[in-house]
This record gives structure tokens, sequence and C-alpha cells, in this order.
């Protein structure tokens, strides 16, 4: 049988604070989520000025994350690159979605909304560095 990390409670607020302070950083007006691995949302913020539409749009490129494995970009470029087939798949492929992964599992995911797609990711990924 398998050991495999959660997160805690104490996890995600670090992981928010480090996203919120990476958006705040530069001026984005962003929803942060986070989610864990089975992509059920752990944490939702929408910052003042965000896009009312991040709200829906953020978790689901969390989710998109955790049940890809891998950031939400790869799907994108999947589409991107001609693969149409991929729309049929119950995902977001928006970049803005990033796993977190402890000793090789995806333990969870941070998806971001709000802002340029590659911004979304930067701040999730600072929210991924207190963490990991």
């Amino acid at each position: 049988m398998k050991t495999i990390k959660a997160l805690t409670l104490d996890d995600v607020k670090r992981i928010a604070a480090a996203a919120e302070a990476e958006a705040l950083r530069n001026g984005w007006a962003v929803t942060i989520a986070v989610c864990d691995a089975g992509g059920h949302a752990l944490w939702l913020q929408r910052l003042d000025g965000a896009p009312l539409s991040s709200s829906l749009i953020a978790p689901e490129k969390a989710r998109t994350s955790v049940m890809a494995g891998k950031p939400s970009k790869a799907l994108e470029d999947m589409i991107n690159g001609g693969r149409y087939a991929a729309l049929a798949m119950p995902v977001v492929p928006l970049e803005g979605g990033e796993p977190i992964i402890i000793d090789g599992a995806v333990i969870g995911a941070v998806g971001v909304s709000g802002v340029k797609a590659s911004d979304d990711a930067q701040i999730a990924r600072a929210g991924i560095a207190a963490v990991v």
C-alpha cells in the first residue's frame, strides 16, 4: 500500500498567502483556488477588482491540473497543436492551473484566473513554492 501526503489547512493558507503576495506585488487582481488530490475545493479567494468570471474559472483550472497531473497549459497546448478531441474532456484547457507534486504524487493543485494566462501560472507557482 502507498502512503501519500495530503494538504492540511495550514498548507493551503500558506499557499494562498504566497499566491496573494505575488499577485499584489505585481498589481494583479485575480482569484486563487486550491484543490485537493481529488479536485475538491479547499480554498477560494477573489481579490478586490478580480473579474467576476475568475471565481468560476480558477477552481476549474486547479481541478483540471490535478486531474491531468500536469499544468493546465499542457492541455491548452495539446488543443492548440491540433488535438481537438481533447475539447471533449471534462476540463478547462487554459493556462493557470499548476499541480502540487510531493514525492512524485499529485496531492492537489492551484488555479489562478484574472490576468494574462502566463501571469496566472506565475501566481500559482509562487503559491506552490511556499510548501514544496
